[in-house]
């Protein structure tokens, strides 16, 4: 029992420290465009957070500690990439590529395990509510940073939003406004398409098809599983309420 209360305190732990991240960040792409890059700090800081918050083993056997050992390299990984993104200047395009294939992977993985950690939960309390949020958010920033990398490797991914013309080839990627990007992401998650943003190329036409199908996809299955923990609950509050009836 002590265990299960100390693994339950963890998760709930995880959840508000991944919805403080993905909160912190979408407020410093709110911030003048002065203190924008402080957002970089966030996104270096993302894998970090979600090796903290999902890269605990889910249960027990060598098959699932291998798993969550690759999990974390995969995050380790990914900051490093970041890194040296955020760090090389524009002149070198390709550096956001292996940026593309890690963020998506990791993303998609941590959405995969978030899920898996949510289903473990037997009430929908503010703690579930928030590691649901959080996903989404998660799901939103990623998109966004992906459609950054996107536009430093190929200028012409987006059309109605480019870099900005004074930017010199040897200015570094952190010192970039994307902000309008990371708004397409969320856009483009919520399937809005307002159209003053879209996307340009074959690639990322096809990134932003997947985004969008990523995004339903996640809406349905949560909103199933709160659902059902819902109904659970209702039905033993229920049965509990008989129990003490019958007891009069």
């Amino acid at each position: 029992m002590a265990i299960r209360d100390v693994s339950l305190r963890r998760r709930h732990r995880g959840y508000g420290l991944l919805l403080s991240i993905c909160l912190a960040l979408v407020g410093c792409l709110m911030l003048p465009a002065v203190l924008r890059p402080l957002a970089a700090l966030g996104y270096v800081a993302l894998p970090l957070v979600l090796i903290r918050t999902l890269g605990h083993p889910s249960g027990s056997g060598r098959w699932v500690l291998l798993r969550t050992r690759v999990y974390r390299l995969l995050a380790l990984a990914t900051l490093a990439s970041a890194l040296v993104w955020y760090f090389t200047p524009l002149l070198q395009r390709v550096t956001g590529l292996p940026l593309l294939f890690l963020m998506g992977a990791l993303v998609v993985w941590s959405c995969q395990r978030l899920m898996l950690q949510l289903a473990q939960e037997r009430l929908v309390n503010k703690h579930v509510l928030m590691g649901a949020l959080a996903g989404y958010l998660l799901l939103g920033l990623a998109a966004g940073l992906l459609f950054s990398a996107m536009q430093t490797v190929d200028p012409r991914s987006f059309a109605g939003v480019g870099l900005a013309k004074e930017l010199l080839p040897q200015t570094p990627v952190w010192q970039i406004d994307f902000v309008a990007l990371n708004y397409l992401a969320f856009v483009t998650l919520t399937t809005t398409g307002y159209g003053d943003i879209h996307p340009g190329t074959p690639q990322t036409q096809m990134l932003c098809a997947l985004i969008a199908i990523g995004g339903t996809t996640y809406q349905v299955l949560v909103m199933g599983l709160l659902i059902g923990r819902f109904t659970a609950q209702d039905v033993g509050q229920v049965i509990e309420e008989d129990n003490q009836d019958h007891r009069r």
